[in-house]
């Protein structure tokens, strides 16, 4: 049995800053999952490119309002309070927050909890 308190991780090398983003690190790959869980505070008025070529991701929004822009074919996915989106695709996206957005995100495969961005958007592979 796992259980994690979010005002755990606060202030630790799990609570991670990424510019746009502030990724709070719930469930990482050392926890044997098979997954991560990942508590996200999209800052608002920010737009952030993110292509996930090697990780699938479900992303549920608890707080805020924004929306997500599939690169391929530039459709635009409002996104507010209760509503799921998943990249099932490795989708090459656009995340604009139009005001603070809180969500939570599972990774398959798990992050190790490190991981930022690269200059494409990606989060690497984990070698392991």
């Amino acid at each position: 049995m796992k259980v994690v308190k979010l005002n755990d991780i606060l202030g630790t090398d799990k609570d991670v800053d990424g510019g746009n983003w502030i990724s709070r690190r719930l469930i990482n790959k050392s926890d044997g999952m098979g997954y991560s869980v990942n508590d996200t505070i999209i800052k608002a008025g920010t737009e952030t490119h993110i292509w996930y070529q090697n990780h699938l991701e479900s992303v549920y929004c608890i707080e805020g309002e924004g929306e997500v822009v599939t690169l391929s074919d530039n459709k635009v996915w409002p996104i507010t309070k209760d509503t799921l989106y998943a990249l099932d695709k490795n989708d090459e996206h656009l995340l604009r927050a139009r005001t603070d957005m809180r969500m939570v995100c599972v990774f398959n495969p798990p992050l190790t909890g490190n991981e930022v961005h690269d200059e494409n958007g990606v989060y690497p592979v984990d070698e392991d």
